[in-house]
């Protein structure tokens, strides 16, 4: 450390990328240093499954963090702390040296829909469709329930009833973050967002101890069927889990003994990197999928919509926060088939299938000037943003996206727009949907590599009617939240709530009136499509459907 300087490396794995952050901390504020990112696959399997290779996320940061550093000029030995911010309900089962035992469960794996059929669904007494038996004590004890197949405990049950021999391996349930930590610390330790998105973790407010932390529910372990042992500890978010071992430390080129902290979850720190932290604040987050929270200082839940709070970076507080599937997956679809195709439509004399810069350029600095020469509406064309089914203010893993109202006047702009508007619009019923809970206010931060496009910023402002804020590298909001509980943890930060100061907007689109009659009538049919398709959906991609 010089002076009051502090550094830190910030780690942010995300559905098919990481980004590395090198973060400087003093007393006039926090700056980013250097920044690195690379991506890593994900296999989507016929069955519904969704898998990545943990050793993938590993590789990505150890490449980051020697990267970072070179950029910036500085030593290892300079670097002072260490966190991660990771993709949340995914499922690692590793062993007791913290091996993988097989490949990660992706978030958006939907293997359990017939475990969670058999566990939560069958049964005689049932409210909103589940067995009030489990239900009830369910939403008592965690302040939710696992409702969806995407669910953590539904992929364990998969595994334990169809790969035998890789469970008999598992000693224990990470997600992803965890299993980072593990491999940098050698200790199984998880955060209470993380535990609380298992709906195993005990969150009743009366429970919790000082610094926020609940314990696992024996009650629910029997309930669900769950191996209590299989759980690791939990620790708070701004806990050092423990240093950097030499082995570990060599390969993600820091210094042995570098101090990793508990870290969070994206959905937990994400907000904490946009600046909205008090209750009523919202953001709304454009990843590969998307959501939109808003902080809350009680456990609030609506079992009919999908949305539950899930606790947050700072002890007390909350992020009720309602999921889409696949939000700037969407806009990575239209670069993929609609603009970086055989012709180079919209790249002019650039050739994308000769030119690597032109693929891997920000695909919405790329698309900017296609949405805005459209004008609202997409020239009567409207998307469903639902590519992999969704899990709220519906669960529907049958569900998929859809172009429709194409007349003779549309053309492939028309639709790159729409695929923009139609993402803004199930944010815009899942704000609806969040504010029916809570009281939840504008100005919104809108944070993500989505919030990097000026166009989808207006967009987002003009369908939700609401004023938005951007923010500085918004792609790295995450990263910035677990810098943060480093700061934080080693007293360079008073409180997290100053982040609320120290993340200011950058631009703020305010809604634009004229187009709110438009706007109010498309959302309304936006709606109505899905109910009226349901069915549709469920017949070509329900069970028992033919493979496409």
């Amino acid at each position: 450390m010089k002076g009051d300087e502090l550094l830190v490396v910030a780690y942010d794995i995300g559905t098919t990328g990481a980004k590395t952050c090198l973060y400087r901390f003093d007393r006039a504020g926090v700056s980013l240093a250097a920044a690195a990112s690379s991506e890593y696959g994900i296999r989507f399997l016929p069955n519904g499954g969704v898998e990545q290779d943990p050793d993938d996320w590993w590789k990505a940061i150890c490449a980051g963090t020697r990267e970072v550093l070179s950029r910036s000029g500085r030593r290892a030995d300079e670097v002072r702390a260490a966190a991660f911010c990771c993709q949340m309900q995914g499922l690692v089962l590793v062993d007791g040296s913290g091996r993988a035992v097989r490949p990660a469960m992706s978030y958006m794996d939907q293997r359990g829909a017939e475990q969670k059929k058999r566990g939560l669904e069958d049964a005689a007494l049932k409210i909103a469709g589940m067995d009030a038996r489990k239900l009830l004590p369910s939403l008592a004890v965690t302040g939710g329930v696992s409702a969806s197949a995407k669910d953590p405990v539904w992929k364990y049950h998969w595994v334990r009833e169809n790969e035998p021999e890789a469970f008999a391996r598992a000693e224990r349930w990470l997600d992803v973050k965890e299993y980072l930590v593990a491999k940098a610390t050698g200790r199984f330790a998880m955060t209470p967002d993380s535990a609380n998105a298992t709906f195993m973790y005990d969150t009743r407010p009366s429970r919790l101890d000082g610094r926020g932390l609940g314990s696992w529910s024996d009650a629910m372990c029997r309930l669900f069927d769950v191996e209590r042992s299989m759980l690791p500890e939990v620790v708070a978010p701004t806990e050092v889990v423990g240093p950097a071992l030499p082995a570990a430390a060599a390969e993600l080129g820091l210094a042995a003994g570098t101090p990793v902290f508990g870290g969070g979850g994206d959905l937990s720190l994400v907000g904490l990197g946009s600046g909205a932290v008090e209750p009523g604040e919202v953001h709304v987050y454009m990843g590969t999928s998307g959501w939109v929270s808003a902080v809350t200082d009680r456990r609030v839940v609506d079992t009919d919509a999908m949305i539950a709070s899930v606790m947050g970076a700072r002890a007390g507080l909350y992020n009720y926060m309602s999921e889409q599937e696949t939000s700037g997956k969407c806009v990575e679809w239209v670069r993929d088939h609609l603009v970086l195709d055989e012709v180079g439509a919209y790249l002019g004399a650039r050739n994308a299938a000769q030119d690597p810069d032109a693929r891997y350029a920000s695909l919405y600095e790329l698309l900017d000037e296609t949405i805005e020469s459209v004008a609202p509406g997409s020239d009567g064309v409207m998307f469903a943003p639902w590519l992999h089914g969704n899990r709220s203010p519906f669960e529907d893993p049958a569900a998929r996206g859809a172009f429709f109202n194409i007349g003779l006047g549309a053309g492939k702009r028309s639709l790159v727009r729409s695929v923009a508007e139609g993402v803004a619009m199930h944010n815009r019923w899942q704000l609806e949907s969040i504010r029916r809970k809570t009281a939840a206010r504008g100005p919104i931060r809108f944070v993500g590599g989505g919030a990097r496009s000026r166009a989808e910023a207006r967009i987002m402002a003009d369908v939700l009617g609401e004023t938005i804020e951007t923010v500085d590298s918004p792609q790295n909001s995450g990263a910035l939240g677990a810098a943060m509980l480093c700061a934080y943890g080693l007293g360079m930060m008073a409180s997290l709530a100053d982040a609320r100061t120290m993340v200011r907007p950058k631009e703020v689109f305010e809604p634009d009136a004229s187009l709110a009659g438009l706007y109010a009538e498309r959302f309304a049919v936006f709606k109505r499509f899905y109910y009226r398709n349901k069915p549709l959906f469920a017949a070509l991609n329900g069970p028992g459907a033919r493979p496409a």
